[in-house]
């Protein structure tokens, strides 16, 4: 099972670089939900890294491809606060992780797009000159952006739906796998608390 969760890691992970062949694959990128879906799928926490790892990298490439064709590159500020987002993410999945089901995992996903938007606009507004260093400035950041550009809230929305979308293929896929191992639901953590509950009793039985 572990190695499936990386191979889906590494796979939306190639996904993200394919807009660098052709921009049409730009619309839904799968961010917060990679760094998500990884902490609360591996168990092992040095495997948190990967996806971490992996998003930073990604974003690196991406930056410079995209200094190299169209003369635009991400400022130190915007690439620290995506890294900080990605490590929020795996936070995010770490609680979650704890409890895990669908709704959990909707709930997260929801969570890590919001902040993701939140935290990357903020710095947008405090970074660039554009933008005025008012409340006003703040909610154009978060809404319209500049006026060249498509407006902020449509990259939210793209970016909220291409996480959903990777969430749910991941965990779906993670449960169809399960279920053909004849493994328990990877979603369902009631046996392990069962089996928890039972061995007080068993050892007072024991007495």
């Amino acid at each position: 099972m572990r190695i499936a969760a990386i191979i889906l890691i590494v796979l939306a992970l190639l996904y993200r670089l394919l807009p660098t062949l052709d921009m049409a694959w730009s619309n839904f990128p799968p961010m917060m939900a990679i760094a998500f879906c990884g902490s609360v799928y591996f168990r092992d926490r040095r495997l948190w890294w990967l996806p971490f790892a992996g998003l930073c990298l990604t974003d690196l490439y991406i930056n410079w491809f995209y200094a190299r064709e169209y003369g635009y590159h991400m400022e130190l500020g915007a690439y620290l606060a995506r890294a900080v987002c990605f490590g929020a993410g795996i936070g995010l999945g770490a609680w979650i992780s704890r409890r895990k089901s669908w709704l959990g995992l909707l709930n997260g996903t929801l969570l890590g797009a919001l902040l993701f938007y939140i935290v990357t606009n903020t710095q947008s507004w405090f970074g660039d000159a554009f933008y005025a260093k008012t409340l006003a400035g703040w909610w154009q950041a978060l809404t319209v952006g500049h006026p060249e550009y498509p407006p902020t809230f449509l990259f939210f929305r793209n970016t909220l739906f291409g996480d959903l979308m990777f969430t749910g293929l991941f965990a779906g896929v993670m449960e169809w796998l399960a279920k053909r191992a004849d493994e328990p639901s990877l979603l369902d953590d009631e046996e392990e608390e069962t089996e928890g509950e039972e061995q007080p009793v068993e050892a007072e039985a024991k007495d």
